[in-house]
């Protein structure tokens, strides 16, 4: 799969033959920016703990294009090598403990992956003089609960609860070594991502999908009423690139950007639209067991929209038909 409607925007010039690290490459978000930055001639290096995975979009084709080390982002010394070796220019961090629900049964896992991870990341670069641009991934999470909607980028971070938690120490880290260092480092904060490739299925939209594919009782772990916004896993690449792009160039550092649809719709409004999608009817049934879950969380994008000309093109109709249509080639693989 090659990620859709970015073609026309991207710089492919400024990627050809650029060194790339990407920790996380072959999760979700990871493989949809793995695959986008191959087919610009980008030379790919990828970090996981957990490498060649069978549940990605990343092909045997791609892989051969990408340099792979399967290890650790708290492995301060894999890191250091890594970045002599390749030259690295340019780093999107998204290797995280990403389920808020492990999070919460582990905390120790998320924090050391979450937080260390992302020092030890941001500390080899320090040493590292070839690298121009770092993109550390933060978390709508990172914002805690406010009274007052949207989450704008200026508000603080107040979360409370491990995944949250582990976001926000991992943003202000990041704005640490922006501003203690110089170092040019910036800060993504993203609404709830969904699109292909996207195989945890404790997220509301694939289990959502899978369900009215198999014909199986989505269960709902809210009461239905929660507010979250979501945006297509494309236009946060858009971003994500438009972003690396201008770091070195416009002063970015220390700098962190939104990016939200700004659509925000209860769990009950998003199964409904998946309904209507799939042309039926969604059987679901309500929990209403989720604990130390924010209730209602959606974010303004105005400052992505001024500073880095980004714009969501996938409405969320548009986004759930590409994404049902990429599950439908799935169904009868086991993948789902």
């Amino acid at each position: 799969m090659m990620c859709l409607g970015r073609s026309g925007d991207m710089n492919k010039k400024y990627w050809n033959n650029r060194n790339v690290l990407i920790t996380g490459f072959e999760g979700f978000l990871g493989s949809n920016l793995t695959k986008t930055l191959l087919g610009t001639k980008a030379k790919v290096v990828g970090l996981d703990i957990k490498t060649y995975r069978k549940e990605t979009i990343l092909s045997e084709a791609d892989h051969k294009k990408i340099t792979v080390y399967k290890g650790s982002v708290t492995d301060y010394k894999l890191l250091q090598k890594i970045l002599r070796k390749y030259s690295i220019d340019t780093i999107f961090h998204l290797a995280a403990e990403a389920i808020v629900g492990r999070s919460e049964k582990n905390p120790r896992i998320a924090f050391e992956t979450n937080i260390v991870g992302t020092w030890e990341v941001l500390e080899a670069a320090r040493q590292h003089p070839d690298t121009k641009a770092v993109v550390v991934a933060s978390s709508d999470k990172a914002y805690g609960s406010h009274k007052k909607l949207p989450y704008r980028e200026d508000m603080p971070l107040m979360a409370k609860h491990p995944y949250d938690v582990s976001k926000s120490c991992a943003d202000l880290i990041a704005h640490t070594y922006a501003h203690t260092y110089g170092m040019s480092v910036s800060i993504t904060r993203c609404g709830n991502i969904y699109g292909p490739g996207d195989f945890h299925f404790s997220r509301l939209i694939p289990d959502a999908i899978r369900c009215a594919l198999r014909n199986e009782t989505l269960f709902i772990r809210s009461d239905g009423k929660y507010v979250r916004d979501y945006v297509y896993v494309d236009d946060i690449i858009d971003g994500y690139i438009r972003l690396a792009e201008r770091i070195p160039h416009s002063n970015l550092s220390g700098e962190a950007f939104n990016f939200s649809n700004e659509e925000p719709l209860t769990v009950l409004n998003v199964v409904e639209r998946i309904a209507k999608s799939v042309g039926g009817a969604l059987r679901y049934k309500i929990l209403d067991s989720a604990k130390y879950e924010i209730r209602d969380q959606y974010l303004e994008s105005q400052k992505s929209r001024d500073i880095l000309s980004w714009r969501p093109r996938y409405t969320f109709e548009k986004g759930v038909k590409a994404t049902l249509k990429w599950y439908k080639a799935l169904l009868g693989t086991g993948k789902i």
